[in-house]
């Protein structure tokens, strides 16, 4: 089965979350199968901050989806791209 990279960017709710607590809840919070590879933080504006996080998951129906209900139900994430 084909593997896919799925780079979505995270932003936070608030200038104060601090994205490297966030990128170890992302990790702790990811469903079997899933993972991620590599993640970067992004200068915004004013101080604020985004993530790039890349995620490795299988090819199969379904798991776009869950990965990012995964992400927007992490604490301190307000939206992704």
């Amino acid at each position: 089965m084909a593997r896919l990279v799925a780079r979505i960017k995270v932003l936070p709710t608030d200038i104060d979350v601090n994205l490297d607590t966030m990128v170890n809840k992302l990790k702790s919070s990811l469903p079997d199968g899933m993972e991620i590879k590599n993640s970067v933080k992004e200068p915004i504006a004013f101080g604020l901050n985004a993530l790039i996080v890349d995620f490795l998951l299988d090819d199969k129906e379904g798991q776009m989806d869950m990965l990012e209900s995964t992400v927007k139900e992490t604490e301190g994430v307000s939206e992704i791209e």
